[in-house]
């Protein structure tokens, strides 16, 4: 059997490119002013001395002049490479992003100006590359949502074409939920676009709290036409509301229901039969809503706390009808998390004894019409 051959040392130019590349004696300085200034001294000074040389010497001056204009240039060409190391980095960093590769990093030690510009660099690249693998991740992840409900519409439209079933009631109202779905999710990523936009305009209002849930609970939309959801499609879960009489609130009537009626329909995806979801509402501390949904499923493992409100974030728990036979997109909690961020509320999932309880906390009244900025994770 041959030996391995033994691994290549490095050569020697390789080991002269290192070296020069890690000789920077400008980088402890703190701006380019400073090191501009740095590389002026030197010159003069390398002049000064050659003339001094030149002057107690026999050596004719114009020869020592040459020589002092060739010493200087070869210290400043020196001394600006390495200033202008990181400049050249972040071009070819920046040429390797343009091709699709956000894995470029620039590494510099220079505390200047141009160091700070590697570290901002550094964060933009790091932003870019998170933001192309959640592009990537949310094609992969519509792409799949999107198989799903009409993969399963088209089986049941084509036993009905082929005579293998009868369009019963039954049939039809197979294929209608598989369209509800769809239909659900569609709302979902146009939601999804405006988040993407980083600001909303919020229409606050009075209004009052137990009409409002009662409207939300009963599937009413904001402009009084009935809307979908779980709370339609599961007939044996119970929807109970617990509101103090009288109690009012300013919020995004339109944002708020969109909070409400996707934990309402998470609720009730994950309640078992003939459990109860629950709606109650209480005035803040802070003057603001105090809203709890709270079901008797199986409830959120700590660990998926955090996840459960990301896009497409699903808990480790099945459902009470098994695993992924809730049919939901992923979406719903992520965008009542935006919906609740855009009032500079709350959002999390409390400790309950018994199902799931998310608890959204919204603050008391602010100035309407106001465009409020969604800040991007």
């Amino acid at each position: 059997m041959r030996a391995a051959p033994p691994p290549a040392l490095p050569s020697e130019n390789s080991r002269a490119e290192r070296f020069w590349a890690g000789l920077r004696p400008l980088d402890p300085l703190r701006s380019v002013k400073a090191k501009l200034n740095v590389v002026v001294l030197i010159s003069v000074c390398i002049s000064t001395l050659m003339v001094v040389l030149a002057l107690n010497s026999s050596t004719q001056i114009r020869v020592v002049m040459v020589f002092s204009v060739i010493a200087s240039l070869l210290v400043t060409q020196f001394l600006a490479h390495s200033m202008t190391s990181g400049l050249r980095d972040m071009t070819a960093a920046a040429r390797a992003m343009a091709d699709g590769d956000y894995t470029r990093r620039v590494h510099s030690r220079s505390l200047d100006e141009v160091g700070e510009l590697a570290h901002a660099f550094n964060t933009m690249a790091d932003d870019l590359d998170a933001a192309d693998r959640q592009r990537r991740e949310l094609i992969a992840n519509v792409s799949h949502e999107l198989r799903t409900p009409i993969a399963a519409l088209r089986a049941v439209l084509e036993n009905v074409v082929d005579g293998v079933v009868t369009p019963e009631p039954a049939t039809m109202a197979a294929a209608l939920e598989q369209t509800e779905r769809l239909g659900r999710l569609v709302s979902h990523l146009l939601d999804l676009s405006k988040l993407a936009d980083g600001a909303d305009t919020l229409e606050l209002r009075p209004f009052e709290v137990e009409v409002f849930l009662a409207g939300v609970l009963r599937g009413l939309t904001v402009d009084g036409s009935v809307s979908g959801g779980a709370s339609k499609r599961r007939t044996d879960v119970s929807l109970r509301l617990d509101v103090p009489e009288g109690l009012t609130a300013t919020a995004d009537a339109e944002r708020l229901h969109q909070v409400v009626a996707n934990l309402v329909d998470n609720a009730c995806r994950h309640s078992p039969v003939d459990g109860t979801v629950t709606v109650r509402a209480r005035a803040a501390e802070s003057g603001g809503l105090l809203v709890d949904v709270a079901d008797e499923g199986p409830g959120i493992a700590p660990e998926d706390r955090g996840r459960v409100f990301e896009r497409f974030g699903r808990g480790s728990t099945a459902t009470a009808q098994g695993p992924g036979s809730d049919g939901g997109t992923g979406l719903g909690l992520a965008i009542a998390r935006w919906a609740v961020e855009l009032h500079h509320g709350t959002i999390a999932v409390a400790d309950s004894p018994l199902g799931c309880l998310i608890r959204v906390e919204l603050p008391g009244p602010r100035r309407p019409q106001s465009i409020i900025p969604h800040a991007q994770r």
